[in-house]
């Protein structure tokens, strides 16, 4: 028997070369190539086909074969049998239409720029594949039968316990177990907090800091006051009525510059002062080049501050980890918040991330991406003090990403000329809360963490073909 045939065109109307190879037998195989046939076009509505007896006898298969196959296409629908009229291909069924021609301009837009220097995400080509692999591994092998089954809220406690145990050697962060609440990132912890009703606005924040999350916390009804900020930090003096405050102290976002010691310890008065709650995003915590990290702010006072972290800009965002050490006050309602079951972190993510941690790969990779990037921070300070040395550079000292300061009224025009030339980029505009009074520099804000080592050098000549003359 041939595992291919081409019909008669007397017999079906049109040329048909029907592919009879592949798994699940012979008649599996016809039904399959009549059924992508008509789906295909290649059999229009209303073609009939050859008697089963005929196609059997050109395919050299049993007659059952073919008729099986017809009697299960008529069953689906794609074909119809009537008494003396023959088998046809079903009127109502259509074939798949040809995609649209795709431009060039929408081409260029799905593959995306050239060059990306946006903040925000880590080299994805540094993920720690080998290492995370093994304690994938080694997770599932090791795991109780009751890991497969529903997920607890809290999180997994072989997770909890890991995080205890480094978020207080790295982060100087003083929790336990029982009042750390896994999520899947910063954006879930702000809408446990405040969509689930644990907090209330107004919500104080930085004057400075990513649209999304005034968008998110907007949505759940939470107005947001936004705090001027100078060279030390938020100015936690300006504090008002409000009960919960949200500050970025190890590295402000995305102006730079930890919060001065006397303002963190200012923070903490407040919040014990007004019976209020300070909202701690250690984003990127771990990566300060001039020296040791600064500590969280948590260590201060663990009843007064929710430290929220996540592994997005230290492995992945992809992995959708995160983890809030709460006030003991808060873990009720946050629990009651994210639900009887575990909805939003994968489980087995956990139990790796926890093994990942307690086998010490993940300061590894930490100390290891600490000096990628510091090596990044350094090409771009050489490169600009070369091709533009009247481009000041800012916070430096700490993250993955820089502020560039330009020239007064040109941020607009430089972003739109980055954009002409493939190279994203944000402008220091775009992250300013709408309702502050503190003047607007122009600027853009340059991740040098999301290119490959490979593709930094050609980005960083982009940049400065851009940058307006002095």
């Amino acid at each position: 028997m041939a595992d291919s045939w081409v019909n008669s065109a007397e017999r079906i109307g049109a040329d048909l070369h029907l592919d009879l190879s592949g798994p699940g037998g012979r008649r599996a195989a016809l039904t399959r190539a009549l059924r992508e046939a008509v789906r295909g076009g290649r059999l229009a509505p209303g073609t009939r086909l050859p008697p089963y007896r005929s196609l059997a006898a050109d395919l050299g298969v049993a007659r059952n074969t073919v008729a099986d196959a017809y009697a299960e296409l008529v069953a689906e629908g794609w074909l119809t049998a009537r008494q003396g009229a023959g088998t046809r291909v079903a009127e109502r069924a259509e074939p798949l239409r040809a995609p649209a021609r795709v431009t060039r301009e929408a081409a260029v837009r799905a593959r995306g720029p050239r060059h990306d220097l946006r903040q925000g995400t880590p080299d994805a080509s540094a993920f720690p594949r080998t290492a995370w692999l093994a304690s994938y591994r080694r997770a599932i092998q090791q795991a109780p039968h009751e890991v497969f089954g529903p997920g607890d809220p809290a999180g997994r406690p072989e997770l909890r316990e890991a995080l205890s145990e480094y978020l207080a050697r790295a982060r100087g962060v003083r929790t336990e177990p029982g009042r750390i609440v896994i999520c899947s990132g910063f954006a879930h912890a702000l809408r446990l907090l405040f969509g689930g009703g644990v907090l209330r606005g107004p919500l104080a924040v930085e004057a400075y800091g990513l649209g999304f999350h005034r968008e998110l916390l907007a949505a759940a009804g939470t107005r947001t006051v936004p705090l001027p900020l100078d060279a030390d930090g938020a100015r936690v003096g300006r504090l008002a009525r409000e009960r919960a405050v949200l500050l970025t102290p190890a590295h402000q976002f995305p102006t730079g510059g930890p919060l001065h010691p006397a303002r963190r310890a200012a923070a903490v008065d407040w919040a014990r002062g007004r019976g209020g709650v300070v909202l701690e995003d250690d984003y990127d915590g771990e990566f300060r080049y001039d020296r040791k990290p600064v500590g969280a702010l948590q260590g201060l006072d663990p009843e007064r501050v929710i430290h929220i972290g996540s592994v997005s800009k230290s492995m992945s965002p992809a992995l959708r980890l995160g983890w809030m050490a709460l006030p003991e006050r808060y873990v009720d309602g946050v629990l009651a918040a994210k639900g009887e079951r575990e909805a939003w972190a994968s489980v087995l993510d956990q139990l790796a991330l926890a093994d990942f941690i307690a086998e010490g790969a993940y300061d590894r990779h930490v100390r290891r991406m600490r000096q990628r990037y510091r090596s990044r921070r350094d090409r771009l300070v050489a490169a600009l003090a070369e091709q533009a040395p009247h481009v000041e550079v800012t916070g430096v000292a700490a993250g993955l990403h820089a502020v560039l300061r330009l020239p007064p009224g040109t941020e607009r025009a430089t972003v739109r000329a980055a954009g002409a030339h493939g190279l994203a980029v944000d402008g220091l505009a775009a992250f300013r809360h709408p309702a502050t009074d503190m003047p607007t520099p122009d600027g853009l804000v340059v991740g040098y963490a999301t290119p490959s080592d490979h593709a930094y050098g050609a980005a960083l000549d982009a940049l400065c073909e851009v940058l307006p003359p002095p």
